[in-house]
């Protein structure tokens, strides 16, 4: 099977408005993801989106505005597959491997995003920082509550939910680090993979 690219950064953000401000969204991430945020300039980002560095700031005030609006729509995106998991059809264990699968493959298929997203988080603003905070504290206690109703039902046997639940969203973060457009194993089936994982690693019934 051939390898299964990343999703490319022109195809994230279609619903921000006017084009512009897009193209700068998407100049610094691929920015950000080849320079690092601190060694990038706002003229690396005009420049990138083919403006000049005064029109990035009728759209942006400063490229901290850029990483806030990456990281906040990034961990709300992931927020919202977590929750939708969370409420779907199936026992705690059915819905514990859907949500792996698209923690998972959102990590791999977004990655250069994902990167910036879980790994710059100290260079965002306090009041930004906080309310990224906010939606990482929402993902966890989403996961730490359904791992523990798979305890309190049986079907999940683990020692302290806290620290699982830690482990869970871990795993799938990583993916953002290491995975790459020559990875071959394409992001679902990596989903699949870690969905087992986890399930044995939680002591799901059956995952032996």
């Amino acid at each position: 099977m051939p390898p299964m690219t990343a999703t490319p950064p022109a195809d994230l953000w279609p619903e921000v408005r006017p084009e512009a401000a897009r193209r700068l969204l998407l100049a610094a991430v691929e920015s950000f993801a080849g320079r690092g945020y601190h060694a990038t300039t706002t003229r690396d980002i005009a420049t990138a989106a083919g403006m000049s560095p005064a029109a990035l700031y009728v759209h942006y005030p400063s490229k901290a505005a850029l990483l806030s609006e990456i990281s906040r729509t990034g961990h709300q995106r992931t927020l919202d597959l977590v929750e939708d998991a969370a409420a779907g059809p199936g026992g705690p264990d059915e819905r514990m491997r859907r949500l792996v699968e698209d923690f998972t493959a959102w990590h791999a298929r977004t990655h250069t995003v994902g990167r910036i997203v879980q790994y710059e988080l100290q260079a965002l603003p306090p009041e930004d920082f906080a309310a990224v905070a906010e939606l990482r504290h929402r993902i966890e206690e989403t996961v730490r509550a359904m791992i523990a109703e798979g305890v309190a039902a049986g079907v999940f046997a683990v020692p302290d939910v806290r620290t699982a639940a830690r482990a869970v969203l871990s795993l799938g973060i990583d993916v953002a680090r290491w995975y790459n457009e020559r990875t071959a194993e394409p992001p679902e089936e990596l989903g699949r993979r870690y969905a087992d994982l986890v399930l044995g690693m939680l002591g799901a019934r059956g995952s032996a």
